[in-house]
Parts: C-alpha cells; structure tokens; sequence
C-alpha cells in the first residue's frame, strides 16, 4: 500500500495560539534586557526566556554566545513536507535603556495592558515581535507538514554594535538561508529597503598653547570647524545627485560629536580635536567613493570609520516580499503598504555580509521605539503571528 504524500497546510488550518503570543510578549518585557553590565543587566535572561519556549514546543535550541553573557538562540524547524527553501524569522532580544522614569507613567518592565496596549520598554522594539515570530511558526508547524524549513533566531545585540548578528554570519548560520523576515515595528509597513549608515570619527591633531599666546601653538579647533561645513556640502552634493528616494527620502550626513579642549581650562589651546558624523545612504550611493571623500576634505586628520553598513535594496517583486504582501492582506484584508526603514536593521548585515534578502515588517508603531511609554497594540501581537505563519507557508510552497 502506498501512503499519500503529506499535504501542505493551508491557512484555514493555522491557529495561532492568541492568549500564549501575549503572555509571552508580557514575560520578554519584564525582563529588562539591557545591555548594562554594571548594573548586572543583559539579553541572558531573555535568551533563556526564548530559548525555554522553543523547547517547550518541542524545538532544539542552539545557544551561541555572541559575547558573554549575550546569547544567540537559534531554532531550525523542518517542515515534513520534503524539500523546499530555508526562511529565516529574525529578531533581536536586547532593549535600549528605559531612561528616566519620571517621563513614563507606567512601570517600564510591568508588560502592563491597557486600553488594549501592551506597554514597556521593548513591547514595540521588539519583544512582540519576538514572540510573534515563535508563534506564527509553531502555528504552521502544528498544522501539518510544509517544504523546507524555518530558521528562528533570537539575536543580541542589534541596538549596539550588531555583534548578535555579525556571529550568526560569521558563523555560517545563514549559509542556506533563501530569504529572510525581521521582525521589526514598522507601523504596518512591508519594507523591503532600509538605509545604509556609516559612522565616522575624525581627529585633528594640533598643539597646546596658552590662549594668551596662541602663536605658540596650533588651534585644531578652526580646522574642525572647517570640516563641519564642508561635510553639509558634501551633504548637499549628495542630496542633489541623488535625489529623494521614495520609501527613504534623502541621504544625510550629520555631524554628532563635537569635542576639543575643557571647560575648567578655557585659557588653552587644546591639542585635539574631535568630529565624529552619523552618515545616512540611500541606494545606489558607493560608501567606499563616500569614505573617500570624506579622508580628502578632512586630510590630514586622522579618520577612523567605526561603522559601515550598506543599504538594503531587496526588490519589490522578490519572493519573499510577495509572499508576505499576499499575506498581509489575506490576513488583514487590507492592502499592503510599502515602506523603508530610516534606520539600520540586523537585516543590513544579513543582506550585506550574509548575502540573504531581507525584508522588514513587524508588530508595533514604527516611530514609538525608544520613547517613554512605549507599547504596542495588543492586537497586532496576534495578527501578526498569523501573518508570519501565512507567508511562511506562501513563501516555503513557492507561493504565489
């Protein structure tokens, strides 16, 4: 007797189990995975929070640590269903600083709802996306067999130096990926493109001297005064060449730091100092031509460059970018809406030095991050864990 081959599920098959999406929302959030170790706070304890329910729905983590104390959490769930791609659901478990309390009017790490909003610092970016992205999967998995397989990565690190997904990489974790989903707030939006950032830091040496006498010196100040308008020019060129993209407006270049002498010594001529510009790409534009330029107007100061992530320019019409568009509305019953991300993702790396496409939609508004009172709607907590599960299921059955 010949049995029939597995059926891949169909939507109507995938429940998401809402009440569990939430109360594990709520248990990331109160946890307060900062990276502050001086105060003993990190993404441990959120790690093995993910990593405890992966093993409850039967999952094999790996635990990897990105740094100590800094976990990744990586699951790979097959399908069943016989060959088929790998897709790759991404998240982060670190949370930016809730700042001060006094400007919250609910407790930061209380996960408390209200009024159908889940707040906390993390509930948008991005602990419910996190929890949506673990339970939109076992929702698929419980509802039969699929091709290929999932990967769930809980990484560290993503709101500092990205070393969470620069391991995963590095590692070959993402070797075989076909595509992947972050799972940032994005307000609803699909955003298959994101902009590129480099961060530059630029010293100019020069030679203390009595601010009675400053023949007998020489003042780096005037020099990185100099600097700074000519990066608006540069600023300017770029603009103009470039022009306003349509989902991530205009590139810039924006000087951050300034730093060069001391207060309680106003009478010298300091020896150093400092500029350090936040430089924001658009597609198209070359980073090493830009860092080029940058060395030439500053010369001969000394230039460090301490990022360099190039933008993300997944296309429209890519098969995981469809996918999900067909399941946003299949889910919502709205039409999807395309965006960019303003900012730098995982996702960058995972495109840039991981070779994988990404494309960026998550719970949560796309501008509430890092505020005091930050939440997310309930609601979309659950929506969006079926998204996810029904473009899985489109993307993995070569769909639509």
């Amino acid at each position: 007797m010949t049995c029939p081959a597995p059926t891949p599920s169909a939507l109507s098959d995938v429940k998401v189990d809402a009440a569990g999406v939430v109360a594990f929302t709520q248990a990331l959030v109160r946890t307060p995975s900062v990276n502050d170790p001086v105060h003993g706070r990190s993404e441990q304890t959120a790690a093995t929070l993910v990593a405890e329910q992966m093993r409850a729905f039967g999952w094999d983590p790996v635990i990897a640590g990105a740094a100590l104390g800094r976990p990744n959490v990586v699951a790979t769930i097959e399908g069943g269903g016989g060959d088929g791609p790998t897709l790759l659901f991404e998240g982060h478990t670190d949370v930016v600083t809730e700042g001060p309390r006094a400007e919250w009017t609910v407790d930061p790490f209380g996960a408390e709802i209200r009024d159908g909003r889940l707040y906390g610092r993390g509930a948008a970016d991005m602990k419910s996306g996190v929890a949506a992205m673990l339970y939109g999967t076992r929702a698929l998995q419980l509802a039969g067999p699929f091709p290929g397989r999932i990967v769930v990565a809980a990484l560290a690190d993503e709101e500092g130096l990205m070393i969470g997904v620069h391991d995963f990489v590095d590692s070959g974790q993402a070797d075989g990926v076909d595509a992947a989903i972050v799972c940032e707030p994005e307000g609803g939006e699909i955003c298959p493109v994101s902009k590129g950032a480099i961060r530059i830091r630029v010293d100019f040496h020069g030679r203390m001297a009595h601010g009675a006498m400053p023949q007998h010196g020489r003042n780096p100040l005037p020099v990185a005064a100099a600097f700074i308008n000519r990066l608006a020019e540069l600023e300017r060129e770029l603009q103009e060449r470039y022009g306003e993209h349509e989902h991530l407006g205009l590139p810039y270049v924006t000087p951050t730091v300034v730093t060069g002498g001391d207060l309680d010594q106003i009478n010298v001529i300091p020896a150093l100092a400092t500029v350090a510009a936040d430089v924001r790409t658009v597609p198209g534009i070359d980073h090493a031509m830009l860092i080029t330029r940058v060395r030439e107007i500053a010369a001969p100061a000394e230039v460090s460059v301490l990022v360099d992530r190039l933008p993300v320019d997944t296309p429209a019409d890519h098969p995981v970018v469809a996918a999900l568009a067909v399941a946003h509305r299949t889910v919502t019953g709205e039409e999807p809406r395309y965006g960019g991300v303003p900012g730098t993702t995982d996702g960058t790396i995972l495109t840039a030095r991981g070779g994988v496409p990404t494309v960026v939609y998550g719970p949560g508004g796309k501008w509430i991050a890092h505020q005091a009172d930050e939440y997310v709607e309930v609601a979309e907590i659950i929506r969006y864990a079926r998204v996810y599960a029904e473009a899985a299921r489109l993307f993995l059955a070569g769909q639509p």
